[in-house]
């Protein structure tokens, strides 16, 4: 079993993420992570699909994914010539006596801290799912009080 990355090409219209991740869910394979957005082009999206399975998996997946009227275009993002990112707002509690030590760690991770509450903090982070993880294993002595992450998106490297 291995991860595997997908983007995905669709026409930008009602209905068409509902069809694809259909697909997924009628045939039984679980979706990781999910992201969708416009493009360059309005009329266009990208939906970025990670899943775990094995290679016999993914290329079933490839071949059905590609059978659906909307999809212009579907390739994998292989780890060594794409670049993966997520976005995650995390809020955690702080107090005055240690306000200034979640910043420096914040700074640290080249985070950015997007509100302050006077007993709390969102920071907004990206990164790889390591980085991020990482940085809410460092937060959680201080209390994460919520979390909300985009999910997984990518591009391959270059003009392709």
């Amino acid at each position: 079993m291995q991860r595997y990355v997908l983007s995905i090409i669709v026409d930008n219209h009602a209905g068409v993420l509902s069809r694809v991740t259909g697909l997924f869910s009628r045939r039984g394979y679980n979706i990781e992570s999910l992201s969708v957005g416009e493009t360059e082009n309005p009329a266009v999206s990208r939906i970025t699909v990670s899943v775990i399975c094995d290679a016999g998996v993914i290329d079933q997946i490839r071949k059905q994914v590609e059978k659906l009227v909307d999809v212009r275009e579907i390739k994998e993002l292989s780890p060594n010539a794409s670049v993966y990112r997520e976005l995650a707002l995390i809020k955690v509690a702080v107090s005055s006596q240690n306000r200034i030590e979640v910043i420096g760690i914040v700074d640290i991770f080249r985070a950015e801290v997007v509100d302050v509450a006077p007993n709390s903090v969102t920071i907004e982070i990206t990164g790889d799912e390591g980085k991020i993880s990482a940085f809410v294993t460092l937060m959680e002595p201080y209390g994460v009080i919520s979390i909300a992450r985009t999910g997984l998106t990518g591009l391959s490297r270059g003009l392709s």
